[in-house]
């Protein structure tokens, strides 16, 4: 894909930008430019929440449309996008190097899923009740809409991850501003014209692309009633403590630095468990917050382990992102293959063994591509099990008993995914029980909409999915009567 745009999404139409700022993108595949948007400054934002506030505030408006009026608009946002999958498709892949087999599954797929899933809550939510109190009257509570919403969207799944707030908080009658990140824009012009066609009201959804200072504004603007984020936890702290100073509900989903566990009664076959073993620890190139990229493995069974998951990154193909047939695309940028990079230096360095990988694959001289690098005799308080690395980089780490695993995979700042691997599902749902962390899969990790996803420890504050993401975008008043 390539494509210039020169204006944003504000107001239900399209508006110059307050300056000549460009983000150029270029194509992970071939370093080439791909075309250019531009940049939002902290005049656009002005802008963009100045008509989301309108919006909200209108008496008439979003906000206080009957809820499966909301539902209505909401499953016509989902069809305007089924359309436009192909398009969202190339746009995804082309930009941060997403294999497109991946972004088929997920980005042209899940925004659609989420939105008609709270469409649905909405049809059976009434948002109020009316409670007997024990001092003799009643009390009806409401769940109103929290206001103007600051979206803050990553680009490793820059629709999916967009739709986790946007799809809540357009349930709950909410208004948003999305800024998505400078690496992956296109795909928001995408999600722009859908909102066009679906007839969602000016100004309940608008998009400015920007970097890190349009961002801050976005996040300290005095009339944003929410932040809700996904991104690195360094980024997490800073919009906490601004949030905090201001009093302002914020959701982070940070970053993780996940342990799968392979017990010693795991299936190791590779024809029954690779597309699920592959998908909960290098899904996305490895640039994925929730995977598990820390591989707990039984001493006894250690080798075989270590066999198993070399096969299975040889095995790979690695190329263009565009190309159906590609399991491991390009990184998302030069600097982020640099960051890789430097990671498996330092593994080297440390003294853990690298048994595939390490390198830049052979025959691919453009493009920021990085070999799927495993790492053998890992130990969990080196840099390269402790930090994430967001690249197709594993550690295996060896371990003696259960409780020894869990006590590996919990020390670790992060507390994000993870999985377990097992022939006893029972013994599975027990070690996972006792994995500090905030989801978990056993013998596969799949978020699922209807469920809660999010963080503990450095991972983040808050859940998004489920029926509780809706509840995040509701603020509860009470009425005594």
């Amino acid at each position: 894909m390539s494509a210039v745009h020169e204006q944003f999404y504000i107001g239900g139409g399209w508006r110059n930008p307050a300056s000549a700022a460009t983000i150029t993108v270029v194509s992970p595949n071939t370093e080439e430019v791909l075309g250019s948007v531009p940049d939002g400054t902290a005049s656009d934002i002005d802008a963009a929440v100045a008509s989301a506030r309108a919006a909200f505030d209108d008496p008439t408006g979003w906000s206080k449309w009957a809820p499966a009026r909301r539902a209505d608009a909401m499953e016509r946002l989902a069809d305007a996008l089924d359309k436009r999958a192909p398009q969202m498709v190339e746009a995804v892949s082309s930009q941060n190097g997403m294999p497109v087999a991946i972004s088929e599954k997920l980005e042209a797929v899940f925004p659609q899923l989420l939105l008609r899933y709270y469409a649905g809550l909405l049809r059976q939510e009434s948002f109020e009740e009316t409670r007997p109190g024990l001092l003799g009257g009643s009390t009806l509570v409401t769940h109103e809409p929290i206001g103007v919403v600051g979206a803050i969207v990553p680009w490793n799944f820059p629709q999916a991850l967009a739709a986790f707030k946007y799809a809540p908080g357009l349930a709950a009658g909410c208004t948003l501003v999305i800024k998505p990140s400078p690496e992956t824009v296109f795909d928001s012009y995408v999600l722009a014209e859908a909102i066009e066609e679906a007839a969602i009201p000016a100004g309940v959804i608008n998009i400015v692309p920007g970097g890190r200072e349009a961002g801050a504004h976005l996040v300290a603007h005095p009339n944003v009633d929410k932040i809700a984020f996904t991104g690195s936890t360094a980024a997490g702290r800073d919009i906490a403590e601004v949030c905090g100073r201001l009093l302002r509900p914020v959701t982070l989903e940070l970053g993780g630095k996940s342990a799968a566990i392979i017990l010693d009664d795991a299936d190791l076959d590779l024809v029954r468990i690779g597309e699920q073993l592959f998908g909960a620890t290098l899904l996305n190139n490895g640039q994925t917050c929730y995977i598990g990229t820390r591989i707990l493995a039984p001493r006894s069974r250690y080798q075989e382990v270590v066999d198993m998951f070399t096969g299975l990154a040889a095995s790979l193909q690695v190329g263009d992102s565009l190309d159906p047939k590609t399991q491991i695309g390009p990184l998302a940028s030069a600097s982020q293959r640099d960051r890789v990079e430097s990671y498996i230096a330092n593994g080297r360095s440390s003294g853990a063994r690298i048994t595939v990988g390490g390198g830049r694959p052979q025959g691919l001289d453009s493009g920021w591509f990085v070999e799927p690098t495993v790492f053998a005799d890992v130990d969990n308080r080196s840099t390269i099990a402790q930090e994430e690395i967001f690249g197709p980089v594993l550690s295996l780490i060896p371990y003696s008993g259960d409780d020894e695993a869990i006590r590996i995979a919990n020390d670790s700042a992060y507390g994000l995914g993870g999985s377990v691997w097992t022939s006893d599902h029972d013994r599975g749902v027990e070690v996972a029980r006792r994995v500090a962390s905030g989801t978990i899969g056993i013998n596969n990790y799949l978020p699922d909409p209807t469920a809660p996803f999010g963080g503990v420890k450095s991972s983040g504050l808050g859940r998004e999915l489920g029926p509780e993401a809706l509840s995040a975008y509701l603020v509860a008043k009470s009425i005594y009567l």
